[in-house]
């Protein structure tokens, strides 16, 4: 497992990605962003190879295939070298009172 601030990536067996999600676009600046801050602006991204798939309800990062590898950056963060093959992406979240739950804010 593979954790950077509030995201976790775990690998799985290509296996048990579910089918027909869709495929993220990368941003201006060419990266698969895993999560944006919403504070900072700062984003946990792979600037190289590699697909993102988004959760069919959520729209949010759910799996993450590099099949040459990868690396995980961030601007407050060091940069995380990941094997190539399939992961899972978990964001944290917070209970905040009052309300269900929300992202942890980065």
């Amino acid at each position: 497992m593979f954790r950077q601030g509030d995201i976790l990536i775990m690998p799985v067996d290509g296996e048990s990605v579910p089918e027909h999600l869709q495929a993220a676009s990368r941003d201006a600046r060419g990266r698969l962003v895993l999560a944006l801050g919403e504070a900072t602006g700062h984003a946990h991204a792979i600037p190289g190879p590699g697909t993102l798939l988004l959760g069919r309800d959520s729209g949010v990062p759910e799996f993450l295939h590099l099949p040459e590898g990868g690396r995980l950056v961030h601007e407050e963060h060091a940069v995380i070298s990941l094997p190539k093959g399939w992961f899972r992406v978990v964001r944290q979240w917070e209970y905040v009172p009052g309300t269900y739950r929300r992202y942890v804010a980065d």
